[in-house]
C-alpha cells in the first residue's frame, strides 16, 4: 500500500478513495476565464485542479483560484525554479515538477525547502519525451524501465534534501509502456501514483487509451489518483474519469446496464 500524502485538505494513498484531477486549458493571461473553468470543474466533480504556471504574470492566477474554489491547486512548474518557489509562496497546495529540468541541485534544494516549510508536497512528472540522454543511451528507447529509473533518479533527488513527500507520474502515449513502468513503480516504491496517458488526443480516442491504461492499473489496485488527458474541454475529463472508475465499481452510484439484444 502506498503512503498517504495530504494535498490541501485532500489525502490520498494509504488506501484513500482515488482522486479525479483535471489541469486548466485556458490561456494563463485570462484570469476571469480561468477561475470560471476552475468553478465549473469542481462543479463537475474534480478533486485536484492542476494550472500551468509557465511566467510569472501566471502567479496571478494562484490567489485567484483559491479563493473561487475549494479543491487543491497544484501549480504546473518547467525549467524555472524560481516560479516554483514563487507559486509556493502564492498559496499553491502542490508542485508538479521534473526536478532534472530545473537547474542544479542548489536549486532543487531551495524548492524542497520551500515545500517543507509549508508540508507541499512535489509530484515527479516524467514523460517519454523527458527521459534523461543517459538514461535513454542504456536502454536505447523510453522503455518502461527507463521511465522508471528516471522517475527514481528525480525522487532521489529530492529523497537527498531529507524530504519524501512526493507523488510519482510516468507517462506515456503507447499504452503497453505505460502500463508497465507504472507496475514496475508501484512494485518499487511506495509513493502514490497518479495515473495518466500523456497526448491521449482527442475525446473518443483519449477515453479509449486512458480506460485501457488507468483501467486496467486501477484493476491491479494500482494508483491513486487519475487524470484523463483529452484535448477538449476540462470538464469532459472529469466526466471521463468518474466512467471508468464507475466502470470497475470505484466510482458510486447506479451503473445501468442496457442489454442491445442477441439471436437467442
Amino acid at each position: 500500500m502506498s503512503k498517504k500524502v495530504k494535498i490541501g485538505g485532500l489525502t490520498i494513498g494509504g488506501g484513500e478513495k482515488i482522486a479525479v484531477q483535471s489541469m486548466l486549458n485556458v490561456h494563463n493571461s485570462d484570469i476571469s476565464g480561468n477561475v470560471e473553468q476552475a468553478k465549473r470543474l469542481e462543479t463537475a466533480g474534480c478533486e485536484i485542479i492542476r494550472a500551468a504556471i509557465p511566467c510569472m504574470d501566471a502567479l496571478r492566477l494562484i490567489p485567484a483560484i483559491k479563493e473561487a474554489v475549494s479543491i487543491p491547486l497544484v501549480a504546473d512548474i518547467h525549467f524555472d525554479y524560481k516560479l516554483a518557489l514563487e507559486s509556493i509562496a502564492a498559496g499553491v497546495d502542490k508542485v508538479r515538477i521534473n526536478p532534472g529540468n530545473i537547474g542544479d541541485e542548489s536549486r532543487v534544494k531551495e524548492v524542497v525547502d520551500a515545500c517543507r516549510a509549508k508540508n507541499i508536497p512535489i509530484r515527479v512528472g516524467v514523460n517519454s519525451g523527458s527521459v534523461e540522454k543517459g538514461i535513454l543511451a542504456k536502454y536505447g528507447a523510453p522503455t518502461a524501465e527507463a521511465l522508471v529509473e528516471s522517475a527514481f533518479f528525480h525522487t532521489r533527488l529530492i529523497e537527498n534534501f531529507d524530504y519524501d513527500n512526493i507523488v510519482i507520474s510516468i507517462k506515456s502515449s503507447d499504452l503497453k509502456t505505460m502500463i508497465a513502468a507504472y507496475r514496475l513503480a508501484h512494485e518499487r516504491c511506495g509513493y502514490p501514483l497518479h495515473l495518466g496517458v500523456t497526448e491521449a488526443g482527442t475525446y473518443k480516442i483519449g477515453l479509449v487509451k486512458s480506460a485501457v491504461g488507468i483501467g486496467s492499473l486501477l484493476c491491479d489496485g494500482i494508483g491513486d489518483t487519475i487524470r484523463v488527458s483529452l484535448t477538449d474541454d476540462p470538464v469532459l475529463e472529469v466526466e471521463a474519469a468518474r466512467t471508468i472508475l464507475k466502470a470497475i465499481g470505484l466510482g458510486g452510484g447506479v451503473e445501468i446496464v442496457s442489454c442491445p439484444t442477441c439471436g437467442r
